[in-house]
């Protein structure tokens, strides 16, 4: 639901998007596509884009290097949340992230029930922070893609969403590194 503020100004979020998959390439990114459509639509700026195999060391890796690049507000991966062996993106976020936003993928869930029904409950979406950044583990279909972003990510990452939203709070993100 959207309760947008429009006497708030717009802050564009830098947003870097990572495909997981063995056999996608850029020219077939269907999954990625949608997220830079969907974020460049919304008036944010893609960061930083790339594709990765199903590796947790080498997802991890990319996800630490946009972590340390202070022009990457925001990490959305694709692909590689489901159960199978070589679904290995959500251990990799989870290598990585400082801390996890449960509810993430408790509102994914949610989401994907009213469209898929119980196959919903096949993947492992999930979200967290680290270094000052926010990342997001979606799905590897463009459907999954389009849900997150539509239902939750679009607004979650609007300054102007009400009550509150993940862009406000982007400043106190690493205040436990402040010394007192």
């Amino acid at each position: 639901m959207s309760r947008i503020d429009e006497t708030m100004a717009f802050i564009p979020v830098r947003i870097a998007v990572l495909t997981v998959s063995d056999t996608r390439t850029a020219a077939d990114d269907r999954s990625g596509d949608t997220l830079v459509e969907r974020l460049s639509g919304a008036g944010h700026v893609l960061a930083a884009r790339g594709i990765v195999t199903d590796d947790r060391d080498l997802i991890a890796g990319q996800l630490r290097a946009w972590i340390a690049d202070k022009s990457v507000d925001v990490i959305l991966t694709t692909g590689g949340t489901g159960l199978t062996g070589r679904d290995v993106t959500v251990e990799a976020h989870r290598d990585v992230y400082e801390k996890e936003i449960e509810a993430f993928g408790t509102v994914f869930t949610i989401v994907s029930m009213q469209k898929i029904g119980t196959s919903a409950v096949q993947s492992r979406a999930c979200g967290g922070v680290a270094g000052g950044t926010y990342l997001f583990a979606l799905p590897g279909s463009p459907g999954a893609c389009r849900d997150a972003w539509d239902e939750i990510l679009r607004w979650q990452l609007d300054y102007r969403h009400r009550p509150c939203n993940f862009v406000e709070i982007f400043p106190r993100l690493e205040e436990h590194h402040r010394r007192k």
